[in-house]
């Protein structure tokens, strides 16, 4: 490599998971800069693999390829049969190194989860691949992700909201998840309040950016603004009425035809209620209203 430019060779092999013999290496020379060398070798593992994949891996032989940039692939330059074609020899100032297998065993067994073990993870908690990225593209992000599904809240769920409001807000306030207020405990709280019913999603909206912002816990936050969201038929029943009845000319309306009223008089019965109505039973309870001829 010369100062201001780049000169390199890379070789790329691929194997089946399982299969313990390396696979054929395929040396690819002359790349000129490193987004050539990341494009050639995303290319030739793809090739390698899709040979693979069709059953004809004893078509990737021993071989030097170049890069094409302007058709953005490698393309066989010249082959070599074996080992001897390439000069290989032992480097003589190098003594030979022997690790057993103990020492290996021990080694692995102190890493840490490696990223491509924790997409796998995820994958089979039936995440869709736009989910894994995101999550694994940060490791805060994802010891955030598994701290707050283990205190049991729904995977998708966590998942949305971790991506979704957290993900904005941290964007916004130009912020890394290890900055904000929120922790793991709380988020799977706010996912098992709404999820029970105790609070709506409108609701837990602004309690999450509450809890972003300054921390606190979301028992202590409901209780502290009345935030329960109300399942009582009963009372949902005379706000309902107590709209309509203030709204007769939209009833009329309503009742001519224009259906997407609807919307006007739920909004107005969750401005009442100042959004703590059960949105599933006031739509059912809006509609029998709505629909009565009395």
């Amino acid at each position: 490599m010369q100062e201001g430019s780049l000169r390199c060779d890379v070789n790329i092999s691929i194997r089946p998971i399982g299969q313990l013999e390396f696979g054929t290496k395929v040396e690819i020379k002359n790349l000129n800069s490193f987004s050539s060398m990341s494009r050639a070798i995303d290319f030739e593992i793809s090739r390698q693999a899709l040979l693979h994949s069709l059953g004809q891996a004893d078509e990737i032989v021993q071989e030097t390829r170049l890069w094409e940039e302007g058709a953005q692939k490698t393309v066989t330059m010249r082959k070599k049969e074996g080992l001897a074609d390439y000069r290989y020899f032992p480097e003589p100032d190098l003594p030979s190194v022997n690790l057993s297998e103990e020492y290996v065993t021990e080694i692995r067994d102190s890493l840490p989860e490696l990223p491509e073990m924790k997409r796998r993870r995820y994958e089979n908690m039936g995440l869709s691949m736009q989910d894994v990225l995101f999550l694994t593209n940060d490791i805060n992000v994802a010891a955030f992700f598994d701290a707050t599904i283990a205190t049991g809240a729904d995977v998708k769920l966590a998942t949305n909201w971790i991506m979704g409001d957290v993900a904005a807000y941290l964007k916004n306030e130009k912020l890394s998840i290890n900055d904000i207020k929120l922790t793991a405990h709380e988020l799977g709280e706010l996912i098992a309040s709404i999820k029970s019913g105790t609070i709506s999603g409108k609701i837990g909206k602004e309690i999450l950016f509450e809890l972003m912002a300054k921390g606190g816990t979301v028992e202590g936050l409901i209780k502290e603004k009345d935030l329960v969201q109300i399942v009582d038929p009963t009372e949902i029943e005379k706000i309902v009425d107590k709209v309509l009845a203030n709204n007769l000319k939209q009833l009329e309306q309503y009742r001519g035809g224009k259906n997407k009223l609807q919307g006007f008089f739920a909004g107005q019965v969750m401005k009442e209620t100042k959004g703590k109505a059960n949105p599933g039973l006031l739509n059912k309870i809006l509609l029998d209203r709505l629909n009565s001829k009395s």
